[in-house]
């Protein structure tokens, strides 16, 4: 009772903290990084503990069976550095993975199994982050999770619509259905739920490393079930034995006075809401945030950054990709010019960037992206990391090894290789990377210090959820939480969407007089941010939690 109010009273009052905070999908996870903070670690000890715990109480967005992409400020050497741990394709994978016939698989008959499981890399790549920037031990780290694995937790009204949702899929598996289904019947709100096998998971990985995933008794359960399955996928011991996570250069831009990070290849956001905001640059921006201007501005720069995205974007390791052009200045310039205040663009094509090479692409048809979760941590050092973690699809490939979930990664790539004789960038290959649209982001004032820390769920609406909230804070001076709170309005590659039961949804008369073709949905992000605001007695932390989803911000 008392901790239930604690969390009552943190979600009523507004976000604030001096020193320290954690920003996180479910409280359980905010309170296991913070609980680290306290203990004097850093940022990533912060994230290793709260990305364990969220594979317990958010298991349908992420875990120990998928990838996660994060970018970290270190404030001692004044350096970032992109952490890409996103899966890859088994090295057997080749351009016809998702091909039946000849044609094209539907999403769930190539998601749901083995076939579309990637060798996981959230794991791994958090390791070697600890290495460099950890500071507590890393089995202290899943000290929470495991605890909480064994007592329990209790499930949320969120949890349990998507296990109502999605149990016919679940029942296809033995362990997930055992687990989602006790008794043949979906989990309850307020079921307290356990997960001794997770709890065996997490302690075999705080005492052996990420060695303990993907190597020995795990990892050969784990090939087992995605080879053995009645979709069967290609992932081998060897795949997982082999996973390296990589430390790439972070993508930046200007806006404004400030410097917009955000994550490179093989991820397509951080390149895509930099070309956003290379559009609104030349745009005045003053304009009402829930009016039809608004919506028309994001809504007509994330379209044409799309029509780029998906003919140019994909895992640069393995294909040219011309990041430098399409984040070139003059480039940019020239695409502002199709922004049209009062018209939108019958059918945005993608532009001709400088410095491509490469085989001329043909664009990838827009196919489904789901899942994922966030995390923005600032420590008492002043270090930030802005993680973004997924298994994809909700529950991923609704396979379940060791009391946790495969990833169904692989339908992130384009199901055609080729459109017209021409390659697909995003086309499947042996231990590639597919194209992500996750965008952890900082922000950066003139100082050169971080401002705002900021990343969401959703997919590739990702792209539009971290613009339109970026503009919130930076052009229209919002805090945090009304900026994520914010009806949500963004593209969707040709589409212009609005959030179904908001004021946004009011809007679409008027957007669709101007040309757009218009959606309204339900929008389901899952946006955390950190605002940092200097002054002469020092920095003042503000944090926003998306109320789409169960998250808060804690801090001290």
């Amino acid at each position: 009772m008392v901790r239930l109010l604690f969390l009552l009273l943190c979600l009523a009052l507004p976000a604030q903290a001096q020193r320290q905070m954690v920003v996180a999908a479910h409280p359980m996870a905010a309170e296991a990084g913070l609980a680290m903070l306290r203990a004097g670690g850093s940022a990533i000890d912060a994230a290793i503990a709260a990305q364990a715990m969220l594979a317990l109480v958010e298991p349908q967005a992420s875990g120990l069976g998928g990838g996660a992409l994060m970018l970290h400020w270190d404030a001692n050497t004044r350096h970032l550095a992109a952490w890409d741990g996103r899966e890859t394709a088994p090295a057997a994978a080749g351009p016809g993975l998702f091909l039946r016939d000849g044609q094209p698989m539907g999403f769930y008959e190539a998601a749901v199994g083995g076939r579309a499981v990637g060798v996981p890399g959230a794991i791994r790549m958090l390791e070697a982050a600890h290495r460099r920037h950890g500071k507590l031990p890393w089995a202290q780290l899943f000290a929470p999770a495991i605890a909480a694995s064994e007592a329990g937790f209790p499930v949320t009204a969120r949890l349990a619509a998507q296990v109502a949702a999605d149990a016919d899929r679940l029942r296809r598996d033995p362990q997930a259905r055992a687990y989602f289904l006790p008794e043949g019947r979906p989990l309850a709100e307020g079921a307290r739920l356990r997960n001794p096998a997770l709890a065996a998971t997490l302690r075999a990985i705080a005492e052996g490393g990420a060695d303990a995933l993907h190597r020995g008794p795990i990892a050969a359960e784990i090939a087992g079930a995605v080879r053995g399955h009645a979709n069967p996928g290609l992932l081998t011991t060897d795949d997982l034995a082999g996973y390296a996570p990589m430390e790439r250069e972070a993508v930046c831009g200007p806006y404004r006075g400030f410097t917009i990070c955000s994550m490179p290849p093989p991820s397509s956001g951080g390149v895509a809401v930099l070309q956003i905001f290379g559009l609104l640059a030349h745009q005045d921006m003053l304009v009402d945030p829930r009016g039809v201007d608004a919506a028309h501005l994001l809504g007509e720069a994330g379209r044409i950054a799309f029509a780029d995205r998906n003919r140019y974007l994909a895992d640069a390791d393995h294909v040219p990709v011309p990041v430098r052009g399409l984040l070139d200045p003059t480039y940019l310039t020239i695409r502002a010019q199709l922004l049209d205040r009062d018209r939108a663009l019958a059918a945005p094509r993608p532009g001709n960037p400088p410095w491509q090479g490469g085989a001329p692409l043909a664009s990838q048809p827009p196919q489904p992206e789901h899942g994922t979760s966030h995390l923005s941590i600032v420590d008492a050092a002043g270090n930030a990391v802005a993680l973004t973690t997924t298994i994809e699809d909700a529950f991923g490939a609704r396979v379940m090894v060791r009391g946790f979930l495969l990833n169904n990664e692989l339908t992130d790539f384009s199901f055609l290789p080729e459109v017209e004789g021409r390659p697909v960038a995003n086309r499947v290959g042996p231990a590639k990377r597919p194209r992500s649209s996750m965008a952890p982001s900082i922000v950066f004032g003139p100082d050169g210090q971080p401002v705002v820390v900021v990343g969401s769920a959703g997919g590739s609406r990702i792209i539009g959820h971290v613009a339109q909230t970026l503009v919130a804070m930076l052009d229209w001076g919002m805090e945090p939480q009304a900026a994520v709170a914010l009806p949500r309005v963004g593209a969707l590659n040709a589409t212009l969407e609005l959030e179904a039961g908001t004021g946004a949804a009011a809007l679409a008369p008027a957007l669709e007089a101007r040309g757009f073709p218009v959606e309204v949905r339900v929008m389901n992000s899952g946006l955390t941010a950190i605002r940092l605001l200097r002054g002469p007695e020092g920095v003042r932390l503000l944090g926003g939690a998306d109320p789409r989803r169960d998250g808060v911000a804690l801090g001290d």
